[in-house]
């Protein structure tokens, strides 16, 4: 492993514990390296050192998130633009990430760093490398026909806030010895809570003031 990705994975693994700003020291030290400046030299600035470790999951996220999108297209079995299909196209890919590959706190990570431009609308709905992203939020747009646009955007926007919340309880749970990693029935509540925030009806009411 480089001196980069050692760095990448400590700083996912320090910022999903302290938050974004821990000293970059620290995740130097963590990274085995020497030289309190390695961070500056290799990514240039913090938001250098998100940006990648960004990057490097959304890379292994973007080639699974396509897979079952063509999965899901050839399947008999329900329609692929369905919002239960497609949340589940955009989320088991992280539940995955624990499960298949041993990465047990990016969920955390992004819950730290979710007002990040990293993770901005343009950053997800615009960039070259997050092509599934951007097909799972239009079909998921087109998959709420019985709300007012205004109302429909908001919730999308919304959603990766309860996402990351969800996802990051699920790594607590895991790491504290409460569910398994690869506990499906886990992941299916998490896609049907999901689920139930973008579809919820509108009850019209005077609340409590």
């Amino acid at each position: 492993m480089t001196a980069r990705e050692r760095i990448i994975l400590a700083a996912e693994r320090l910022i999903a514990e302290r938050g974004q700003f821990v000293p970059l020291r620290d995740i130097a030290a963590a990274a085995g390296q020497r030289n309190n400046s390695a961070v500056q030299y290799h990514f240039g600035s913090r938001d250098g050192l998100i940006e990648a470790v960004v990057a490097q999951r959304i890379a292994m996220l973007e080639v699974r998130r396509l897979e079952l999108l063509a999965e899901r297209a050839l399947s008999s079995h329900g329609s692929p633009d369905d919002v239960h299909t497609l949340l589940e196209v955009l989320v088991v890919p992280m539940f995955e990430l624990g499960a298949r590959h041993g990465i047990g706190c990016y969920a955390r990570f992004l819950e730290q760093i979710r007002t990040h431009p990293a993770l901005t609308d343009e950053a997800n709905l615009v960039g070259e490398r997050r092509t599934s992203v951007r097909v799972i939020m239009h079909r998921l747009g087109r998959g709420l026909p019985g709300l007012a646009p205004a109302l429909r955007v908001r919730r999308l926007r919304r959603l990766p806030t309860v996402l990351f919340a969800l996802l990051a309880d699920h790594e607590r749970a895991v790491e504290d010895g409460q569910v398994e990693a690869g506990d499906v029935t886990a992941w299916a509540e998490t896609i049907d809570m999901l689920a139930g925030v973008l579809t919820a009806p509108i009850v019209e009411r005077a609340l409590l003031t």
